[in-house]
Parts: structure tokens; C-alpha cells; sequence
């Protein structure tokens, strides 16, 4: 397992499988490296996700969506903007790319052995173990 430094980052794959990633906590930004684009979450964003799902006790439908787009209801990328989080509003960070929370946090959380994650062509959903 990589360290998730910059030097030593977390190297994922989506959750159907179609796109590698990498990514790393930087003080207290989490990076997301997706080919030459740069998203940027709040670090705190791998405990919090992982203490929502837990309280979940089910299955929750990743739900990715870029920022300009809805997410679906009860989904992570719905929690991952909803004023009841957290962080009280978006985990997203940099304007313009804040959505896809749903597509990128949960493969990190599944490398890191916080949570099961389903890897279909489309529909995926977690859980917390």
C-alpha cells in the first residue's frame, strides 16, 4: 500500500473499472490526480465518509456527478454536498471541479479497508465493513 504522499500516492482504479486515478493528502487537502486534471477534497473527507457509511448500515449508491449536475438522492455525492455534512456544504474544493465525490472517495476508502465497493459497469454502491 502507498504511503499517499505526494511522493508515494494512493494509486486507484473507479469503481467499474474504466479510469485510473491517483491520489494523496497534502496538509489538510485531499489531491485527486485524474489524468492532467486536479480535484481537490477536504482531507477530512476519508473519516467522515467512512462515519457516515457506518451509520448508513447499508448499501448507498455512489451517485457521481460533476459539480454542474444534480446528484442523485441518498447518494455519496449527494452527502458529499449537502449542508447536513460535515463540512457544511461541498467536500470539493476547487470551484468548477467540486462534484465526482461519489466517483473518487469510495476506491480510496475500499484500498484502505474502511469499506465494500461494488464494481459494475454502472450503478455501483458501498458500504461500510
Amino acid at each position: 500500500m502507498n504511503a499517499g504522499t505526494k511522493d508515494d500516492p494512493w494509486q486507484l482504479v473507479t469503481a467499474p473499472g474504466s479510469s485510473t486515478y491517483s491520489m494523496f493528502v497534502e496538509g489538510d487537502e485531499l489531491v485527486c490526480q485524474v489524468g492532467s486534471t486536479t480535484l481537490k477534497y477536504h482531507a477530512r473527507a476519508i473519516d467522515d465518509l467512512a462515519a457516515w457509511l457506518r451509520e448508513q448500515g447499508d448499501w448507498v449508491a455512489l451517485g457521481a456527478a460533476d459539480e454542474s449536475k444534480a446528484a442523485p438522492e441518498s447518494s455519496v455525492e449527494a452527502w458529499g454536498r449537502s449542508e447536513s455534512n460535515p463540512v457544511g456544504g461541498w467536500y470539493g474544493l476547487r470551484k468548477g471541479y467540486r462534484g465526482r465525490f461519489g466517483m473518487y472517495l469510495p476506491p480510496l476508502l475500499e484500498s484502505l479497508g474502511l469499506v465494500e465497493l461494488t464494481h459494475d459497469a454502472r450503478n455501483n454502491r458501498v458500504r461500510a465493513i
